[in-house]
């Protein structure tokens, strides 16, 4: 089931990153028609991701990196994809180890779990044997996990991914409006501050 989950996010990112090359604006991302409205001042610069999906695998490093030196005038949101149930854990793993302050340490070990050693990551309480031995609380992570502020987030998270039209992982969407996916890395980073000095434009033509 894994490899087939793996074969599937492989196969639906390249379909939806084929168009990725053909944006109208001549550049590497293409725009979202209609644009949705984003939830900062800043650019804000949207990342859909599954932390079993090898492609966002191998983006994490690069965007990881990119973060740390990324303007003062955009800021990083990361959205977890749910295509289907069975990814909802995840989603709730982000979201949960998010409100206890240490989804951000913890992000290598959830790629690596997944991409790399193949652990079983499919529930709650597998999900906690895991993260356990990793400084996370077992009683603050389950009631982060069931809480009623999480299922709202993971409404919101499923909302997003059919208002925005993701279809594969990983995606970036810049300010509501570019949207970069289908690349490999290193590509993937240059079209994103492609796509942010674009958005810087439009700002100043306001």
């Amino acid at each position: 089931m894994r490899n087939f989950i793996k074969t599937l996010i492989v196969s639906v990112t390249l379909l939806f990153g084929a168009t990725a090359c053909s944006a109208e604006t001549g550049s590497t991302y293409t725009v979202l028609n209609p644009a949705q409205p984003t939830s900062t001042q800043k650019i804000e610069v949207l990342e859909f991701f599954f932390y079993g999906c090898s492609h966002c695998y191998h983006l994490h490093h690069d965007l990881s990196a990119w973060e740390k030196t990324m303007p003062k005038d955009v800021a990083l949101v990361y959205v977890p994809v749910i295509f289907r149930d069975s990814w909802e854990p995840m989603a709730r793993t982000f979201y949960a180890l998010e409100s206890l302050g240490q989804r951000a340490q913890l992000d290598d070990a959830l790629y690596q779990a997944w991409n790399v050693n193949n652990v079983d990551l499919s529930d709650e309480a597998k999900i906690l044997n895991f993260l356990a031995p990793r400084g996370v609380d077992r009683a603050k992570f389950s009631a982060a996990y069931k809480s009623f502020a999480m299922n709202s987030k993971v409404t919101r998270a499923k909302q997003m991914i059919r208002g925005y039209g993701i279809n594969g992982t990983p995606t970036l969407v810049v300010a509501g409006k570019y949207v970069v996916t289908g690349l490999q890395p290193a590509d993937m980073i240059r079209a994103l501050n492609d796509a942010i000095a674009q958005a810087r434009k439009d700002r100043k033509k306001k």
